[in-house]
Formats: structure tokens, C-alpha cells, sequence
């Protein structure tokens, strides 16, 4: 379960189920791992390639994926890439017979969650894909934080956005008068309004809000 935005702005839940992608050639491995994670209570979906996963795999999922390195058509570095490139970002476990140092190096430079070869010890790949699930978790919880902060800022007319960004930078309201060619009685106005939209009622939360979504820029 995670957090997600409604259209309102409001927080509320939704559920995803982790599962576990098992991506491989060979269907004596995409059996055995599919019944070592069911007896572990891990839901799990086999693919037979690489090519069939990008295609035919959910374009919004949660858990991880269990990729082998060389497949025929697309390898198991290739499919990381490409998910990278079309933001389906889920942790990947890489599970080979045939590794190497240079594709390791690849594979976590890619953000791969550990890279075991096979055949692998049960322990180690539950405590790896543990790993994956939590990592997963809490860019999903990043996630939603940020699109919660998002959908509020959304709510602020040019000029409201304009005084809090001049408000985090330690602007008085005279001083943001001057800057913006208006009176101080309407720099107020618009911050009050502004700060109620965005929920919040200090500086120092606006500025945490501002710093959330883009620490360049505050």
C-alpha cells in the first residue's frame, strides 16, 4: 500500500500487490523460481524474454524484477535500460549463470539491486529481493510525497506563485511590494492565500515544500 494523489489534492491509498517479475529464457528456471517464491509467499510472473516483458509487462507495477543477463533479443542489461529510458523504474535483480566483471559493473551503475549468479542460494535471493521490495517501497512513498506538493502548488494563480517564491527567499512583504510594482496590503493578501492553498501556515514549511520539489530553485 501507498500513497497517491487524488484530483482534489487530497492524500489518500492505493494498493499494488509486490510481485516479482521473473525474466528468463529458460523455463526450468522460470518454474523453479516461481515455485521458491510461492512457497515463500512472494507473488511472481514469469516472461520468457526480455522483448516480452517490455511489451506485455505492466506499465505500472510494484515489487521488483529477476532478470537473467543473456537472453536471445533483448539481454537483461538492455531491458534495464530501456525501462530506465520509459520511466518504468522498477528495482532489478540481476540472476546469471554467466556473469562478468564489466557487466556487473554495468548493471549496478544501472541501479541493480545486487547481481547473484546462479545456481543461487535460496537465503540470498529472498534477502536480495527483501531489499528490492523495500527500495520499491520507498521511491513510491517519494513519490507520492511529490505529487502531493505538485497538485498544491498547481493551485496558485502566477502571482501567488511569484510572492511565497520571493516569501522563501526571506523577502518582507514591503520588499516584495517593491519587487513586483504592487502595494503591501496586496502582497499579503496574496501570501495569505497562498500559504492556505498550500496547507501549510509558517516560512519555514514553505520553504521545506519549495526545497521538496526543487532545492535549485530556493
Amino acid at each position: 500500500m501507498y500513497a497517491t494523489t487524488s484530483r482534489s489534492g487530497l492524500v489518500t491509498t492505493s494498493i499494488l500487490t509486490q510481485t516479482v517479475y521473473i525474466v528468463d529464457d529458460e523455463e526450468s528456471i522460470r518454474t523453479s523460481l516461481s515455485r521458491l517464491l510461492g512457497a515463500a509467499g512472494i507473488p511472481a510472473q514469469a516472461f520468457r524474454s526480455g522483448d516480452e516483458y517490455f511489451d506485455n509487462g505492466p506499465q505500472v507495477a510494484a515489487g521488483c524484477l529477476l532478470l537473467d543477463l543473456s537472453m536471445p533479443g533483448c539481454s537483461g542489461l538492455e531491458l534495464q535500460e530501456k525501462l530506465a529510458q520509459a520511466g518504468r523504474c522498477l528495482p532489478v535483480i540481476f540472476l546469471t549463470g554467466a556473469g562478468d566483471v564489466p557487466s556487473s559493473v554495468r548493471a549496478m551503475k544501472g541501479g541493480a539491486v545486487d547481481f547473484l549468479t546462479k545456481p543461487v542460494a535460496k537465503n540470498n535471493l529472498l534477502g536480495a529481493i527483501r531489499t528490492a521490495f523495500a527500495q520499491d517501497e520507498a521511491a513510491r512513498q517519494r513519490q507520492a510525497v511529490q505529487t502531493d506538493l505538485r497538485s498544491r502548488l498547481s493551485r496558485l494563480t502566477p502571482r501567488e506563485d511569484q510572492v511565497i517564491r520571493l516569501v522563501a527567499r526571506g523577502l518582507l512583504n514591503k520588499q516584495i511590494a517593491a519587487e513586483l510594482g504592487t502595494v503591501e496590503k496586496t502582497v499579503k493578501v496574496h501570501r495569505a492565500r497562498a500559504l492556505s492553498k498550500l496547507e501549510i501556515s509558517s516560512v519555514a514549511a514553505l520553504v521545506t515544500l519549495l526545497e521538496r520539489l526543487d532545492p535549485v530553485s530556493v
